[in-house]
C-alpha cells in the first residue's frame, strides 16, 4: 500500500466515548445502474435509487460510507434472489458490520399484448428489493406497485346507467423463502383488478377495457382480499403486506385498504 495513504489518520475506526450503538447508518438515495434477471431468464437494464445501511457498535465512532460504493461497484451481472443475498453479506464484512440493509428501487417494463388488437406496449411498475442480513438470518422481500382499473360496486347498483372508476395502484411486499419473480406479483395484482391496464389501447381494446370493468366491479376491500388470497397462495412468500389506493373519481381523495399476512 502507498506509504503516504497509510500515514492518512482514519477518524471512522477511532473508538467513541459515548457507548451510543446506531442501528442503521449508510448512504441514501445513490442512483445507480442496475440488471435484473426476468421470470424467462433474460436481462433487464434499469436505474436503482440505492439505500444502503448497516449497524455500527458503541465503541466505533463511524462506518466508511465509500465502502458502500465499493460494493456496487463490485456487481458483476444480473442481480436476482441469491445475488442479492450474497451482495448484502458482502456489504457486512467489507464495513465489518453485524447486520446490513440494501434497498433498490427502479421502474420494471413488461411489454404486454392489447387484449383484443394484440398491439405490443410496454408498461411500466414500480419494483423495490428490499435486502437485509443479520448474523446467519438473511431476508429477502420483494415490492411493487402495480396500476390498474377499480370500478365501484355501489356505484353500479344505484345508477340507471354508468358507474364511476377510477385507476388504482396495488401495492405487494412479499418476504420470500425461495426466489419469486416480479411477473408473478404483478399478474396477481393486475388479474384480481376490476381490470388490468395496458400502454397502447386501440379503439376495440377500449371497448374492452370498458366493459370488463363494469362487469368485474371491485370495493378497495376486495382488491386488498382478493390479491392477498393470490399472494398467500404462493409457496415462496413466508409473509406479505397487500395495499390498494384508488384514486377516486368523485371525491378529491382516495380510498384506501391494507391487509397483512
Amino acid at each position: 500500500m502507498n506509504q503516504a495513504l497509510t500515514a492518512i489518520p482514519d477518524i471512522q475506526s477511532s473508538v467513541d466515548h459515548r457507548r451510543l450503538a446506531i442501528q442503521r447508518v449508510g448512504i441514501k438515495s445513490l442512483r445507480y445502474p442496475l440488471s435484473v434477471r426476468m421470470a424467462d431468464g433474460s436481462v433487464q437494464h434499469s436505474v436503482a435509487t440505492v439505500d444502503a445501511d448497516v449497524a455500527l457498535p458503541a465503541d466505533k465512532k463511524g462506518t466508511h460510507m465509500s465502502r458502500f460504493v465499493e460494493v456496487l461497484e463490485g456487481i458483476d451481472g444480473a442481480l436476482d434472489h441469491d445475488s442479492l443475498l450474497a451482495l448484502t453479506r458482502t456489504m457486512c464484512t467489507r464495513l465489518d458490520a453485524s447486520r446490513a440493509r440494501l434497498a433498490l428501487a427502479f421502474a420494471l417494463f413488461l411489454r404486454k399484448h392489447a387484449p383484443v388488437s394484440g398491439v405490443a406496449s410496454l408498461m411500466d411498475y414500480a419494483a423495490e428489493w428490499i435486502c437485509e442480513v443479520d448474523g446467519e438470518r438473511e431476508q429477502l422481500t420483494a415490492k411493487v406497485c402495480v396500476p390498474v382499473k377499480a370500478l365501484c360496486p355501489c356505484s353500479k347498483e344505484i345508477s340507471e346507467f354508468g358507474a364511476h372508476n377510477q385507476r388504482s395502484h396495488i401495492t405487494i411486499s412479499a418476504r420470500l423463502s425461495a426466489p419469486l419473480a416480479f411477473e408473478q406479483l404483478i399478474r396477481a395484482a393486475e388479474e384480481e383488478a376490476s381490470c388490468e391496464l395496458w400502454g397502447l389501447l386501440k379503439r376495440p381494446d377500449e371497448k374492452y377495457v370498458t366493459e370488463r370493468a363494469y362487469h368485474n366491479p371491485k370495493f378497495v376491500e376486495d382488491l386488498v382480499r382478493d390479491v392477498a388470497v393470490r399472494v398467500r397462495a404462493l409457496p415462496q412468500v413466508e409473509a406479505f403486506v397487500v395495499e390498494a389506493e384508488n384514486f377516486e373519481s368523485i371525491h378529491n381523495h382516495s380510498a384506501y385498504a391494507r391487509i397483512e399476512g
